[in-house]
């Protein structure tokens, strides 16, 4: 198991560049099995979780070919059924998350599919109410083993229909989506989520020959087609990576240049650091962090204390609450941060606790930070990453900290973040990777 050993106190300094967008990364590749002609996929994040999916299209008998850095190549002549419903296709897909999305494609191409509950992060309940109540209302059949802790669903053709998500979910709304684009008759999706990440899935599968009104909305018309296409994707640079690089210039002091962010499809996220007190400039598509040694949070027109929670988009995603919770330590003033969605991704608080940090869990929901103003230093511990996220938060502690710091399991932070010690050292961090 890999370990980062990380020297706190450097500054950094230069320009980084975002990778690819995870999230978005992960509902485009399962969307390449809805065809049996080639998509292309460029910024395509090199990161676990994408390597992971990517082994399961290969298995699943999906050509795959790598065109430059980057970009790759898919193309899902025949789908491998027999492996489709194999225990190794089960086991595969029990530790990623993102597998759930294959349910539809598979529906779509084999009119069965088989998943294993999902995997991921351990942060809390995550249900699969809407995927499977959404694949339902199209016409799909639905069963549970709960034995072998497998999913399965299966039709002979999907119908178009209305349908009201109970939550908007982005994997719910993912899976829906793809499932309808072919499905006989127009689907209606209300509630449904319209993060960027969406909005590039359904623009890829217009690309592909797919009829979708109402992207960008929470409103969408999709008229199901006879078959669709190949096409070319670019994936969008990843907001959350956006979000941890300028909470990590604060932490540190450091002047940092974030190059090609895309901030149009940043929306609150800007604002939400602005609101700690950081100070930011946009430069073209770029996002300036001078050094600064302090930062104070706002208060509400009221006085009252700064409340910053997530939301669905538009509002606050919650992957970036960690990264604001602990970018808020050395912040002056106090804030309150509120976990809506998952209620096991704050516990990581007591290793920043141990650090020096002066937080407070209230509930599995909600933490107070009373921050340093840079007034005390953390101090160097040695932590294990629970999940992505708290695994970033803690390297930007450990960054920022005094003394060596050692972050074991970090096979989590290596699900979402490509290569991410290279690209800090070369600005200026040091972090050595060890087995």
């Amino acid at each position: 198991m890999s370990a980062f050993i990380i020297q706190g106190g450097n500054k950094l300094c230069g320009d980084i560049q975002p990778q690819g967008a995870k999230n978005e990364a992960l509902q485009v590749l399962c969307a390449v099995l809805l065809t049996d002609q080639q998509v292309v996929i460029n910024n395509l994040p090199r990161i676990l979780d994408v390597d992971n999916l990517i082994e399961m299209l290969q298995c699943l008998g999906v050509e795959v070919k790598e065109l430059a850095d980057g970009a790759v190549s898919f193309k899902a002549t025949n789908i491998d059924a027999d492996f489709a419903f194999s225990k190794d296709f089960v086991r595969m897909s029990a530790s990623l998350r993102g597998s759930v999305m294959l349910l539809a494609p598979l529906l779509v191409r084999l009119g069965r599919a088989v998943v294993s509950k999902p995997g991921g992060d351990k942060i809390g309940r995550r249900r699969l109410d809407t995927h499977i109540l959404g694949l339902q209302s199209l016409g799909a059949v639905f069963s549970s083993n709960e034995q072998n802790g497998t999913l399965e669903m299966h039709c002979k053709q999907l119908k178009g229909t209305y349908i009201l998500l109970d939550e908007a979910s982005v994997t719910g709304t993912a899976n829906i989506i793809m499932a309808a684009v072919t499905a006989k008759g127009t689907t209606t999706i209300y509630n449904a989520a319209c993060e960027p990440y969406v909005q590039q899935l359904c623009r890829l599968l217009v690309r592909m020959g797919a009829i979708i009104d109402g992207i960008g909305s929470n409103l969408l018309r999709i008229t199901g087609v006879e078959k669709l296409g190949g096409a070319t994707h670019t994936v969008l640079p990843d907001m959350i990576e956006v979000g941890s690089f300028i909470g990590m210039a604060a932490m540190t002091g450091s002047q940092l240049n974030i190059k090609n962010v895309s901030y149009s499809n940043l929306g609150i996220i800007p604002q939400s650091f602005a609101r700690l007190g950081i100070r930011f400039e946009q430069r073209g598509d770029d996002i300036f962090v001078p050094a600064q040694d302090h930062y104070q949070i706002e208060s509400f027109m009221d006085g009252s204390i700064m409340t910053i929670a997530d939301a669905p988009w538009p509002g606050l995603t919650p992957d970036l609450l960690s990264v604001m919770l602990v970018t808020a330590i050395q912040a002056k003033g106090s804030v309150l941060i509120h976990q809506k969605m998952f209620e096991s991704r704050l516990f990581f608080v007591d290793k920043l606790i141990d650090m020096g940090a002066q937080v407070i869990l209230c509930d599995p929901h909600r933490v107070v930070v009373i921050g340093h103003d840079h007034q005390f230093k953390l101090q160097g511990r040695k932590m294990t990453s629970p999940d992505i996220r708290a695994g970033i938060a803690m390297l930007i502690a450990a960054m920022s900290a005094q003394g060596e710091s050692r972050i074991d399991n970090i096979a989590q932070i290596d699900r979402g973040y490509q290569n991410i010690d290279r690209r800090l050292n070369a600005i200026g961090a040091d972090i050595l990777r060890v087995e």
